[in-house]
């Protein structure tokens, strides 16, 4: 019995280890800027999943742009994220703001899109009406027939 308890002991102390956090960066992104960047990510990984191959045909690297647009290179954004991801408390405060910033988003496009829907059917709703109110002027006129040599 004393064999079994020295094994689970030896087992517990082994199965312990230190967890290693990544340094924090000298180049360190702040968080708005992390945040900035992961929702033009965000919405840029949803353009390229609604069409990737004319994106691709035309030689659009949406990772350049997104790095250039924020003045950042790949290495620095990759330091900065593992390093925020390791960061349990800063990196649910990023995704829950990229979450907010992309809801609103699409609140905004959602309504646009309504607005877009209704204005479509209001300008059908006018061309019926016309077309009906043409064809009920046209029902009360009489057709006069040619007239017979």
């Amino acid at each position: 019995m004393r064999i079994a308890g020295y094994i689970v002991i030896l087992l517990l102390v082994g199965a312990c280890q230190e967890v290693i956090r990544p340094e924090k960066p000298k180049n360190l992104l702040s968080k708005e800027k992390m945040i900035e960047i992961l929702v033009e990510s965000y919405t840029g990984n949803s353009a390229r999943s609604i069409d990737n191959r004319k994106l691709r045909d035309a030689g659009v690297q949406l990772d350049s742009i997104l790095y250039k647009k924020f003045d950042v290179d790949s290495l620095t954004f990759a330091e900065s994220h593992v390093y925020y991801s390791s960061q349990l408390n800063d990196y649910i405060y990023i995704i829950s703001e990229v979450e907010k910033v992309l809801t609103a988003k699409k609140r905004i496009l959602d309504s646009v899109i309504q607005e877009e829907a209704k204005a479509q059917r209001d300008t059908l709703d006018k061309k019926r009406e016309e077309r009906r109110t043409l064809k009920d002027s046209a029902q009360g006129v009489k057709l006069i027939e040619p007239a017979k040599d």
